[in-house]
């Protein structure tokens, strides 16, 4: 138990009120066991917090695009728990030289680039033929790789620039595992996602948050830092004393003893248009290299069904560019190198040394997680790790 000068009975401390900790928190509940989420961050939900925006309405997804798709049956039943999903289905656009082209690259978008009429079979051709110089090639970096499955104009024109301007870095400096597979459809196919389920949250995702821990075993206390001694659910106090789970970034667990891994993180630039729609479609990708930013995001897009937000006349883009994360930046994609990997195997090891807590989340497992993988890893992580920590706590 904490200590009971925190005025907390709490069978379980979670760190971080993203989608890992609130399911965690809300499969404790429904067990009957209480927890205290703790969060760094004045609100809920972690990346995939969202607010409506005082002026139109609009529902802001405030780290960038959220987009809720799944193919596990197990999770779409979960979340549905908590909220209805709309009809949305996510497309996307990409601008290269004044024109715009349909992703991820199909039928219709190589059409297009080439000024053809190709058959699913001519343009597998024509794909195969213009990839060859590179068929007996064992790409070692991003480019050649990206040449080697869809061949130099198709590769040049959507991949190389919008990566080098993701990474900041050169294409032929990244490393091939990068882009292991780059989806081209030989159909005019132009779904962004091939899951069986998606939508977006109905009344936004915030609410669905709410709803899961929505119940008197589970606290919330925010703009509150785990590892800040001045306020008593620290790291130190709690530690030893209750079970945690911990969703923060690993290497600062572990006061960075062996360093830092390092982070991608994105900044937005938002414009406000006294138009009914600016884009035309909830996302749009720059492929170019004279354009900073590598999409932008119109939100009202992704809700058409709210009509008296959609038609009116007035509407919100982000800009969204790309840089590696500084410190206090938000942390959203890790840069993956081997130097970062083998790093992360090292303070997974020493996870070993701290037998009641449970790590878990993007931040965590240093490592990029959709909507759906977290939350299946969160309730496969509650019955394997954090229920026995619950049911047969060590002896103190």
């Amino acid at each position: 138990m904490v200590h009971s000068d925190m005025h907390d009975n709490a069978d379980l401390v979670i760190v971080g009120a993203g989608l890992f900790g609130l399911t965690i928190a809300q499969q404790a509940a429904e067990n009957g066991y209480r927890s205290h989420i703790i969060d760094v961050r004045p609100h809920i939900g972690g990346n995939a917090y969202s607010y409506f925006d005082k002026e139109t309405g609009i529902e802001i997804h405030q780290y960038g695009a959220h987009l809720f798709h799944t193919s596990n049956k197990r999770v779409w039943d979960y979340v549905n728990r908590f909220t209805s999903f709309t009809h949305y289905v996510h497309h996307v656009y990409a601008t290269h030289n004044g024109e715009v082209f349909p992703l991820p690259i199909n039928l219709g978008t190589i059409n297009q680039f080439f000024r053809a009429a190709y058959t699913p079979d001519q343009a597998r051709a024509l794909i195969e033929k213009q990839a060859g110089e590179y068929a007996n090639v064992t790409p070692t970096n991003l480019n050649d790789q990206g040449i080697k499955l869809i061949g130099k104009p198709l590769y040049e024109a959507f991949i190389k620039n919008y990566t080098a301007k993701q990474w900041q870095t050169d294409p032929s400096q990244l490393p091939a595992s990068v882009i292991r597979r780059l989806p081209v459809r030989f159909t005019y196919d132009n779904h962004y996602f091939r899951d069986t389920f998606e939508g977006l949250p109905t009344d936004g995702y915030t609410k669905w948050f709410e709803r899961m821990i929505d119940d008197p075993h589970i606290e919330v206390t925010l703009s509150t830092d785990f590892f800040d001694a001045n306020q008593p659910l620290n790291k130190a106090n709690l530690r030893g004393n209750v079970p945690i789970v911990y969703t923060g970034p690993i290497d600062r667990y572990f006061d960075y003893q062996l360093g830092t891994l390092k982070w991608r993180t994105v900044d937005f630039k938002e414009h406000r248009y006294n138009e009914v729609n600016h884009l035309g479609c909830p996302v749009m990708n720059y492929v170019d290299a004279d354009v900073p930013f590598t999409r932008s995001i119109e939100f009202k897009n992704f809700n058409p069904e709210r009509t008296k937000v959609y038609e009116q006349k007035r509407t919100v883009v982000w800009d969204e560019y790309s840089r590696f994360a500084g410190k206090g930046d938000e942390p959203y994609y890790p840069v993956n190198t081997a130097a970062d990997r083998a790093m992360f195997a090292q303070y997974k090891a020493m996870e070993a040394r701290e037998p009641d807590v449970v790590f878990g989340g993007r931040l965590g497992g240093y490592a990029y997680f959709d909507m759906h993988q977290t939350i299946n890893a969160a309730l496969v992580a509650w019955e394997k790790q954090v229920l026995p920590l619950l049911t047969n706590p060590a002896e103190k």
